[in-house]
């Protein structure tokens, strides 16, 4: 009972799906991190209506 050689389109597929993943993942963190920063400044204001109503 021998496992059967992997075809190579399968190898470069499964390389663009790493990178892929990678990128998304990439993208991903930035726009988690630009959110985290935005939110962190003091700049960061409660919109107008949820001031008047505290």
């Amino acid at each position: 009972m021998s496992f059967r050689v992997e075809h190579e389109l399968h190898g470069r597929r499964k390389g663009r799906n790493i990178g892929l993943g990678l990128t998304l993942a990439a993208l991903i963190a930035i726009v988690f991190g630009m959110t985290i920063v935005k939110v962190s400044t003091s700049e960061f204001d409660l919109p107008r209506a949820q001031v008047e109503e505290n």
